[in-house]
């Protein structure tokens, strides 16, 4: 894995570490490669859709 240093907003930081005190997450960094994953996720599924229609279309 390598290191990834970047700035969020004191706020949005705030509410990670509210779900790892929930139980949600082990920690901010599993925290945020989830949300990684999800942003990666929706947009292949974006463009899948898009690829679809693509098709649809003669």
């Amino acid at each position: 894995m390598e290191r990834v240093t970047l700035r969020i907003p004191k706020q949005q930081i705030e509410e990670v570490e509210q779900l790892v005190d929930t139980g949600e997450f082990p920690n901010r960094s599993e925290a945020i490669r989830s949300a990684v994953r999800d942003m990666i996720n929706e947009q292949k599924e974006s463009d899948d859709e898009r690829d679809r229609r693509n098709w649809a279309q003669v």
